[in-house]
């Protein structure tokens, strides 16, 4: 039995944890929206992406695709009964990353401190400087090494 709420509990996480479901999800709980509503509302997903994890959710029974044909003809989403279901899931989700996720790049959590399980003691410790720090620090000077090679090629005339 609890071998069976793993797998259960492991393909939830694993098909509303997909990059851009939760934004999908979070979405549609206010109410149903058409594509292209969807589309403006979630910054930086693709057309394609869009349209795979409409079609994911809707295969897992989340979603429901409902289109309307008076003229012109409308495609909308909503969530169904299991879709709603996840209302308090996604809460929860939600005050678990306004307590622990950075707001971005290098910010630390709102409350990162509010750990009551560390010591006064531990919090004081200084710490070595994350990974992404050195990671930033590649890219940058890659993207500087980029741009000194385009300075140097010689600009080519189109050919006629």
């Amino acid at each position: 039995m609890a071998g069976d709420l793993c797998v259960r509990f492991h393909q939830a996480v694993e098909l509303i944890g997909r990059r851009w479901s939760g934004a999908v999800i979070q979405l549609l709980m206010q109410h149903r929206l058409r594509y292209a509503e969807l589309r403006a509302a979630i910054p930086d997903i693709s057309d394609r992406m869009l349209s795979e994890r409409l079609r994911e959710l809707e295969a897992a029974g989340i979603v429901v695709r409902t289109v309307l044909p008076d003229p012109p003809v409308r495609v909308e989403y909503d969530l169904t009964e299991k879709g709603r279901a996840l209302k308090p899931a996604l809460a929860a989700i939600g005050e678990w990353a306004e307590r622990w996720v950075p707001a971005g790049p290098g910010a630390t959590p709102p409350n990162a401190n509010a750990d009551s399980s560390k010591t006064a003691a531990s919090r004081a410790t200084p710490t070595r400087p994350a990974a992404p720090t050195a990671a930033a620090a590649r890219t940058a000077a890659a993207l500087a090494s980029n741009d000194r090679l385009r300075k140097r090629r010689p600009a080519t005339s189109p050919s006629r």
